[in-house]
C-alpha cells in the first residue's frame, strides 16, 4: 500500500477530492493511504504562527523551517525512504513521466506551500523534490498536490479496473490518445469510423498509432521532438506535412 502524506494549512480543501471518484475507491481498496497534517498544529509559539517577515525586508510572509521540519519528521519517523515533495512555482515541470516514476514508491509527502514562499532551508535541507504544476501563480500548493495526488494513485495497481487504462492514457506512451468513440455507430449523421466496426484488430490497431500520431502532430507537435519514430510513423508525418504546404500555398494564392 503506498502511503502519501500532505501537509497544509487547509485540510477541508481535499474533502471533497478524496471523498469522490477513483481516489474513494483507492482508498477503500487499500491501495492508498491518504492522510491529511495541518503542519500548524506543529507550531511551537503560542499563537501557532508558521510564518513570519521575511529578513532583508520585502512584501509578504515567508514560511518558517520549523513547523515544516517537526511535521515532516512526525509522519517519516520510521520511513526513512519517504519523497519529500515541495509543491512550488520554481520547481521541475509536472508530467506524466514523472507521475509513472512517483507512483513507484512507498511513501509520498506533499508540502503545500503559502504567503511569499519558504524559509530556503526547507528546500536545501528537506525536500527530495520541488514540482510545478505549471507555469501560473496559484495561492497555494493544495491545487497542485491534489493534481499529483489523482494522477500518481490511478497508476496504482488495481485502482483503475481496465490495467490497459493508464498505458493507452495521453503522454504515456509519449503522444496524445486517438480519437475514441462509443454507441450508437450513428449520432445524428456524424459516424463513428468505418474501421472501427470491422472487428479486425490489426486495422483497428494501426488505425489508433495513426490517428494518435497526427493528433500529437496537428495539437502538440513539441512532444515529437526525440520521440523514437518507426519508418512508417515517419512515412505518415511526410505526408501530413505535405498536405500542410500545399494547404498554406493554396491560401497565400487566394
Amino acid at each position: 500500500m503506498m502511503r502519501i502524506d500532505i501537509l497544509t494549512l487547509f485540510p477541508g480543501m481535499f474533502s471533497g477530492v478524496l471523498n469522490e471518484s477513483i481516489l474513494k475507491k483507492a482508498q477503500e481498496k487499500g491501495a492508498v493511504n491518504i492522510r491529511l497534517v495541518d503542519f500548524r498544529e506543529f507550531a511551537d509559539n503560542k499563537h501557532k504562527t508558521v510564518d513570519d517577515y521575511p529578513y532583508g525586508g520585502g512584501a509578504g510572509m515567508v514560511l518558517k523551517p520549523q513547523p515544516i521540519f517537526d511535521a515532516v519528521e512526525h509522519v517519516t519517523a520510521g520511513s526513512p525512504g519517504a519523497r519529500i515533495i515541495l509543491l512550488c512555482p520554481q520547481g521541475e515541470r509536472y508530467t506524466q513521466k514523472k507521475a509513472e516514476e512517483l507512483a513507484q514508491e512507498e511513501h509520498l509527502v506533499l508540502i503545500c506551500g503559502h504567503y511569499e514562499g519558504y524559509d530556503e532551508r526547507i528546500r536545501q535541507y528537506l525536500a527530495t523534490d520541488e514540482i510545478s504544476i505549471g507555469d501560473y501563480i496559484l495561492t497555494g500548493g493544495e491545487l497542485g498536490a491534489m493534481v499529483i495526488v489523482d494522477s500518481v494513485v490511478r497508476l496504482l495497481p488495481g485502482v483503475l479496473g481496465n490495467e490497459a487504462s493508464p498505458v493507452d492514457d495521453s503522454f504515456s506512451s509519449g503522444l496524445l490518445e486517438y480519437p475514441q468513440y462509443t454507441r450508437p455507430a450513428d449520432f445524428r449523421g456524424m459516424k463513428v469510423p468505418d474501421v472501427l466496426l470491422s472487428g479486425n484488430h490489426q486495422l483497428i490497431a494501426e488505425w489508433r498509432e495513426k490517428e494518435s500520431l497526427r493528433r500529437t502532430f496537428l495539437r502538440r507537435p513539441d512532444l515529437l521532438a526525440g520521440y523514437p519514430l518507426t519508418e512508417k510513423q515517419k512515412q505518415w508525418l511526410k505526408e501530413w506535412e505535405h498536405e500542410r504546404e500545399k494547404e498554406n500555398s493554396g491560401s497565400q494564392c487566394e
